[in-house]
């Protein structure tokens, strides 16, 4: 019989991406793999008619932050009674292993696995600032994977090869790319309409990912402007729109800056101001301290530092970006977990 190991976690895009390179690497080593996530936020989306899955369950929770005390009472019963739903499943397929890569939805499959005995957790924290869940559940954790942690035994981020396959060393800059995410992020897309003519007459090409609720707009003031720039929402094919720029507008959300750094493309990272215990920035900052990005808050954003950026040695950022990141970060994470199981 298989071994079955519960992945769990997720609610937004930067979660899920770990969760799904877990669920990938475990199915290709022979091994059965049970989801929990959220039916709250994108799990259901990402895995909901996944193959690879032996079984996906969603579980009706949601965030205890930025509630109210009755709100947050509320979730917290939420989750308790959801957590011992996790302990009759895990007692159903005996579970002795769980990875969450953090998020609300991993709330009730994280505590069930502190209560099951026998049960190893391992947990992967994305971003510079540990989020809640992880700060409270790392302490009874047998290992926690960070890429921004110097204790952490691996330090390099689960990237799709994709970002490495299409990977290349930039000289001069002939586009630039601007990303906003899926969601979109209208400071980002201000500011690319901005420097917009000023890029047109540099004869510098524009790639622009505006987010679903802003492209109707955003697509209509190139063309008031009659710049032929690529704009679209959303797009599957990003590791492409990466590879085609020499530079790049960012949020810092974790993944997108480890697959921009996978892609060895220069980054003027624009931190979300909003994002839990102001990681994004932190993120970036990281990068920022060993000069291997740019880094402005939404406050201080201005052309001219945009414009200093780009006519930088981005060269040599390109290539020492190389050694950032290695593309084998979830194949050791799974030797390790799977090492320790042997104990």
């Amino acid at each position: 019989m298989k071994d079955t190991v519960v992945v769990t976690g997720g609610g937004t895009g930067g979660h899920l991406k770990v969760a799904d390179a877990f669920i990938e690497e475990f199915h290709n080593r022979g091994m059965s793999v049970i989801f929990i996530g959220s039916s709250n936020g994108q799990d259901k989306a990402w895995f909901e008619h996944d193959l690879r899955l032996k079984k996906a369950v969603f579980l009706d929770t949601r965030g205890v932050v930025n509630k109210n005390f009755f709100g947050k009472i509320l979730s917290l019963l939420n989750i308790f009674s959801k957590t011992l739903q996790c302990l009759g499943l895990y007692s159903q397929y005996n579970i002795n292993t769980v990875i969450s890569v953090g998020g609300f939805s991993a709330a009730a499959a994280t505590f069930a696995s502190i209560l099951k005995f026998g049960c190893k957790l391992y947990i992967h924290e994305q971003n510079s600032k540990m989020g809640k869940l992880n700060e409270i559940t790392s302490k009874f954790a047998t290992e926690v994977f960070s890429s921004f942690d110097e204790n952490s035994l691996v330090k390099d981020y689960p990237v799709s090869k994709e970002f490495f396959n299409t990977a290349r060393v930039r000289d001069k800059i002939r586009t630039v790319a601007f990303f906003g995410g899926s969601q979109g992020a209208i400071c980002i897309n201000d500011f690319a309409l901005k420097v917009a003519p000023k890029l047109n007459q540099m004869g510098i090409k524009i790639i622009h990912q505006t987010g679903k609720n802003d492209f109707e707009r955003v697509n209509a003031e190139y063309k008031k402007l009659n710049i032929n720039a690529d704009v679209f929402d959303f797009s599957r094919d990003i590791p492409n729109k990466m590879s085609s720029a020499d530079f790049a507008v960012s949020r810092a959300g974790a993944s997108t800056l480890w697959e921009l750094c996978a892609n060895s493309l220069p980054t003027f990272f624009i931190p979300y101001k909003y994002a839990a215990g102001d990681h994004q920035y932190y993120n970036a900052k990281a990068l920022f301290d060993k000069g291997l990005c740019f880094l402005k808050r939404e406050e201080e954003l201005n052309e001219e530092d945009f414009f200093k950026a780009i006519n930088s040695d981005i060269h040599k950022i390109s290539i020492e970006l190389i050694s950032s990141i290695s593309p084998n970060a979830i194949s050791l994470i799974t030797n390790i977990i799977l090492e320790n199981n042997k104990k």
